[in-house]
């Protein structure tokens, strides 16, 4: 399987090209010019793979939870080459990618959501490449993510959110955790893993995954 995949959740834009058991990755800082560097990264990719569109079995994308413009790049993109050369889509949850970035047992995602509050999910391993959801994706404040068990322990957390937020989650988890690993956010390399095991969708079904309704705040709500 040949799939392409690409991840502009964040201010990171990464590109990957998963062939069998090799991946070729790039990764830049792209700030907000993710519009502007995207494409050229893809075509990049293509050409030191010596490989075309048409030769890719599966688009995938991050899907979000994350930024509410980078989403809608990674979508538009992915369902702009999907429906021009034919080729199936699959979209992967950020939180699960990060997830999949540290690779334990048992992982607590939370992504800096920005306005006090984080995207949270927790997953526990199948196989290499598959997770089982503990607590479904979810927005909430740091101080109010989901309990775990006491008895629930060995977990690890992960994302910006356990960076931003590190005093309200390490309490709140005290005792379930093992171990926080800091300074990680969702890559593509890890959207095209996953994408190994996830069905391929028509683009038009490819729609990103919002855990906020409301995606932008009026003059007098941001000076709140």
């Amino acid at each position: 399987m040949k799939i392409l995949a690409f991840e502009t959740s964040t201010e990171f834009c990464s590109v990957a090209l998963q062939l069998g058991e090799t991946v070729i990755e790039k990764e830049v800082h792209a700030g907000q010019r993710h519009s502007e560097m995207l494409l050229f990264m893809i075509q990049e990719i293509l050409k030191e793979a010596k490989l075309t569109l048409q030769q890719i079995d599966g688009i995938a994308f991050g899907a979000g939870p994350g930024s509410f413009t980078g989403l809608r790049i990674a979508c538009g993109v992915a369902q702009g080459l999907a429906y021009t050369n034919g080729i199936p889509v699959i979209r992967i949850n950020t939180l699960e990618a990060v997830a999949q970035k540290i690779a334990k047992q048992k992982v607590i995602v939370a992504i800096d959501a920005r306005m006090g509050e984080i995207y949270h999910a927790a997953y526990q391993k199948v196989t290499n490449h598959s997770w089982e959801i503990v607590s479904s994706p979810i927005l909430c404040l740091p101080q109010q993510a989901p309990a775990l068990s006491d008895t629930n322990t060995n977990w690890h957390g992960c994302g910006s959110g356990f960076d931003v937020y590190h005093e309200e989650l390490s309490s709140r988890y005290r005792k379930n955790l093992q171990q926080i690993h800091r300074d990680l956010h969702p890559h593509a390399k890890e959207i095209a893993r996953l994408a190994l095991l996830h069905p391929g969708t028509d683009p038009a079904n490819a729609t990103p995954i919002y855990l906020r309704n409301k995606v932008a705040l009026k003059e007098n709500e941001r000076q709140l």
